[in-house]
């Protein structure tokens, strides 16, 4: 890897952890993966404030149950 991209890397890395952690202080819930979903949303072009929306829609609304399979036990 040339220099420059690992420059490029290394700072797309720090601005990521520096988000990661911010969001940590402001308690969102939102893990890594996530927050680094939510800003390449927005480096596309998405709108910051409707992302938020649809986050904290989708936080607010219940888990779904975990379908757990049921034994049928002959008699």
């Amino acid at each position: 890897m040339d220099p420059e991209a690992e420059q490029a890397a290394r700072t797309a890395r720090e601005s990521l952890d520096l988000a990661f952690h911010m969001s940590n202080i402001l308690d969102t819930g939102l893990d890594r993966h996530t927050l680094s979903v939510l800003i390449a949303l927005c480096d596309l072009g998405l709108n910051p404030e409707a992302l938020a929306a649809v986050v904290k829609e989708l936080q607010r609304e219940p888990s779904p149950m975990p379908i757990v399979p049921t034994s049928s036990s002959p008699h």
